[in-house]
């Protein structure tokens, strides 16, 4: 038998008294897609950052091809074969994509002088093999979805023996990850060994070769897909059963006629035009369609974040004036970003500071003094409320994982008690048990009266979790699906233009 092209023997890492790995072990063979799974906090991206050379072990061995490795630093894993491609975006905004994608290869460079036309016709070769994306364009000017594919493309011009894929998919259109899916297979034909870590159990079932769980720091267990399915990955990684991902829906005696929020044919004349719904009180109201339709642009324009120049926002009846976000917050309608680290959370402050920092004007006293205590209490509240997983409220957001740095995020609403709270992508990126715990939460916040509205590209998210669905298509509702008429075909055609759209009756 060949050695495995990366073996992982007894690692361990401390930060502090915090022990984020303990005693762990990993095998990857040459040629294998081999999936890495657990729940946020367990330990895969410090493996993973440890395998790349961003972080030292405390303990353990390292072995390439059998022989064993001290990985220094990012450079040193990249000359051993290995690349890895973060969850986050780690690329440098200001720069263009062709810079961004050969950044590592132009810093190893002798010479004072760029050829700037090979550099972009070598990376636009590998980046039309993803997405047509011109590789001249500055990276800040691109969505989150395209900058997750020059994340990609970047790896792919390494020379990697070991590539290292986190969450590759979780900012991707359907087409985007098949043509990744696509590239991968290629890759292991041509014996390149691929860790994959995600959530999406469709994707682990359908691409890899075997699986690896971690829990909590620790190894669980390796298994063959063939031998194992999916509600035994899941099992293994959360150590409990869960019998139902998605709470009851809103039942017949609890709908209600009363209409919370009425939006009224508003337009920004770009990006959508004449959008029209409402929402009633208790229900969730999903809004579904393709990355690019224009889903988020409505969802800020709606909070003052991108200027309506048509159209009107009713709350309870009453017309409401919002120009702006702060406007927006007033009047009782919040937001929650689809980039929870970009903008969701400020990551070097504490949770304290993240779930006050909304209404600082409600802790401060008449000299003009924030109350720390009174700070302290309402964070301790909303975190017990929400079960964040912390050492305390003065802890920082960056050292809790996925899914309680997101919980932190909807509690920094939650706290200007908000009438309306429209959520974009609540639960990307997040591993099962998290995603359970939020959709069990809003699910809570739609009952007691507060207005939920949740923009997914999950399709069994939108379905599972929404009382009804809108999609959105080219910056318009393309149709409107009840819980009797929803389903991923309906809203795949609605979104694709394929299907007619029943007539919806957004004043209802």
């Amino acid at each position: 038998m060949a050695e495995p092209v990366l073996t992982i023997h007894g690692v361990t890492k401390h930060f502090g008294a915090v022990k984020a790995l303990t005693d762990v072990g990993f095998t990857l063979e040459r040629g294998e897609v081999h999936a890495l799974c657990g729940e946020n906090g367990a330990g895969k991206s410090t493996l993973m950052n440890i395998i790349a050379g961003v972080l030292q072990p405390t303990e353990g061995e390292i072995r390439v091809d059998g022989q064993p490795v001290r990985i220094a630093s990012p450079a040193v894993a990249q000359s051993l074969g290995i690349g890895l491609v973060h969850q986050e975006i780690a690329l440098c905004p200001d720069a263009t994509v062709a810079e961004n994608m050969f950044m590592a290869a132009t810093n190893r460079r002798r010479s004072p002088f760029m050829n700037y036309r090979a550099l972009e016709r070598d990376a636009q070769a590998v980046m039309n093999r993803l997405a047509a994306i011109d590789v001249r364009r500055k990276v800040a000017d691109l969505p989150i979805s395209s900058q997750q594919l020059v994340e990609i493309a970047k790896a792919l011009t390494l020379d990697c023996r070991v590539l290292i894929l986190d969450e590759p998919t979780a900012a991707l259109t359907e087409t985007e990850a098949q043509q990744l899916f696509s590239i991968i297979r290629d890759l292991k034909a041509n014996g390149i060994s691929i860790i994959y870590i995600s959530h999406r159990m469709a994707e682990i079932f359908s691409l890899c070769d075997r699986v690896t769980v971690f829990r909590d720091g620790r190894y669980v267990c390796t298994d063959r897909i063939a031998d194992i399915t999916p509600d035994d990955v899941v099992r293994r990684m959360v150590g409990r059963e869960i019998t139902q991902l998605y709470p009851d829906k809103l039942g017949a005696d609890e709908a209600s006629g009363e209409t919370i929020l009425d939006v009224d044919g508003i337009g920004d004349g770009a990006r959508f035009q004449n959008v029209s719904f409402s929402l009633r009180k208790g229900e969730i109201l999903g809004i579904g369609g393709l990355i690019g339709s224009g889903r988020t642009e409505i969802a800020e324009g709606i909070c003052g974040l991108r200027p309506c120049t048509s159209g009107a926002v009713r709350l309870h009846g009453e017309a409401q004036r919002i120009s702006s976000y702060s406007d927006a917050v007033k009047a009782g309608v919040v937001y929650l970003s689809e980039d929870r680290k970009g903008s969701g959370v400020f990551l070097d402050m504490s949770i304290a500071q993240n779930i006050s920092v909304l209404d600082l004007k409600a802790l401060t006293n008449a000299a003009g003094l924030l109350n720390g205590r009174a700070e302290a209490t309402l964070a301790e509240d909303f975190a017990k409320r929400l079960a964040v997983r912390m050492s305390s409220v003065e802890a920082p957001v960056k050292s809790l994982s996925g899914g309680n740095q997101q919980k932190v995020a909807i509690a920094k609403q939650l706290a200007v008690n908000p009438k309306v709270i429209l959520m974009d992508e609540p639960t990307r990126g997040i591993d099962v048990g998290a995603k359970t715990e939020i959709h069990r939460l809003l699910r809570d916040l739609a009952r007691s009266g507060i207005g939920i509205v949740v923009i997914s590209s999950e399709m069994p998210e939108l379905l599972g979790l929404c009382d009804r669905v809108l999609v959105v298509r080219e910056g318009r509702i393309a149709g409107e699906l009840g819980a009797d008429e929803m389903s991923e075909e309906a809203v795949i055609r609605l979104a694709s233009g394929l299907g007619a759209a029943r007539a919806a009756d957004h004043a209802a």
